[in-house]
């Protein structure tokens, strides 16, 4: 009798243990068929037209871990794992995304390991076309979105609690060979080669129908001497009948030309608006425009792109879409239709 108590006292306690931690897989798998038309104005290379069956129309497909465990007096250990995945092809790219280990509490938040950046906590906020890589204006035009380190390896973030509204995150990513000269790195693999410091910072304000992001990073590759610097504000308000978005950039030294270029620049801002139609469908649009600088003295460039996306919910986690996005590249006189309808699900 006496050993059926113990046991269901262990039990009892085990159970209490396990309920104080949990792990969940989740994921998205984003997949659109269309086309992609190029049209080269000056005849400096034909006409192209590619019809496809690809991925990530609206979102990234992937998939990924994530847990937490209670530690007691508020203190939780966090991890997640998350990786790239074709849903066209199936092919994955290992954890690339994000894998990373930390705590939180009433402190706020730390991760250790390859972290989103403090930049790209706030970066695309603002994004028509739902932030769209492949039919929004912003990832179209936006030389910032190119050039971005989005989530770094190496990296020690932290996020601030919620203080009625604002928060804020810093982040550092270590290249660990920054020290090493030029002639230094033909002697270390590439993987070794490609490391990249990076600083970054951010501040937003979230309240009622207001949402406010200001955005700052720097990056500098192994062997460089010039350190690319991003800057991002972007704004948001809800009037109910749609959402106005706004989002203005700036990039110092940058690598539009391939490589950073110390004095080279681009300056970019968008303007858009999400429209609830009905409960369940959402028309979203904007235009955005990148003009870019150059040190050596060549004319500015300019790179524009408009869409308009809509996408209607089938249920809470399964979404249908179609869209349109149009973008020109001055200098070449290049126009670059693409057209698409896919389905998003969530899990």
């Amino acid at each position: 009798m006496k050993k059926s108590l113990v046991a269901l006292a262990v039990l009892a306690a085990s159970g209490a243990t396990f309920a104080q931690s949990s792990v969940s897989v989740y994921g998205i798998a984003d997949i659109w068929f269309g086309n992609i038309e190029t049209d080269a104005g000056n005849a400096a290379a034909p006409t192209t037209s590619t019809t496809q069956l690809t991925r990530g129309g609206v979102d990234t497909s992937r998939w990924g871990l994530k847990g937490s465990e209670d530690l007691g007096g508020g203190l939780k250990a966090n991890f997640k794992l998350e990786s790239a995945i074709g849903v066209d092809t199936g092919a994955s790219t290992g954890f690339s995304r994000e894998a990373w280990v930390g705590l939180s509490g009433g402190f706020g938040e730390v991760k250790f390991g390859k972290v989103s950046s403090a930049f790209n906590d706030i970066e695309g906020a603002a994004g028509a076309a739902f932030g769209s890589g492949t039919l929004g204006p912003i990832g179209i035009a936006f030389t910032s979105d190119a050039e971005e380190n989005a989530r770094p390896s190496n990296t020690i973030y932290y996020a601030t609690p919620n203080f009625s509204g604002f928060t804020a995150s810093v982040s550092y990513s270590l290249d660990e060979n920054l020290a090493l000269k030029a002639a230094d790195l033909a002697k270390v693999t590439p993987e070794v080669a490609a490391g990249q410091e990076l600083k970054s910072v951010s501040l937003a304000y979230a309240a009622g129908p207001v949402y406010a992001g200001l955005g700052y990073q720097t990056q500098q590759d192994v062997g460089s001497t010039v350190e690319v610097q991003l800057t991002q504000l972007n704004a948001t308000y809800d009037l109910g009948v749609a959402k106005l978005l706004g989002a203005y950039g700036h990039v110092a030294n940058s690598a539009h030309s391939g490589v950073a270029t110390a004095g080279d620049s681009a300056s970019e801002w968008q303007i858009g608006a999400d429209v609830p139609l009905s409960s369940a469908f959402t028309l979203s649009t904007g235009y955005a425009k990148s003009t870019r600088s150059f040190a050596s003295g060549a004319a500015d460039d300019e790179v524009t792109a408009f869409s308009l996306v809509g996408a209607y919910s089938l249920s809470k986690r399964t979404t249908a879409y179609v869209g349109y996005a149009t973008s020109n590249v001055k200098s070449k006189d290049i126009t670059t239709d693409r057209y698409a309808v896919g389905v998003k699900h969530t899990f």
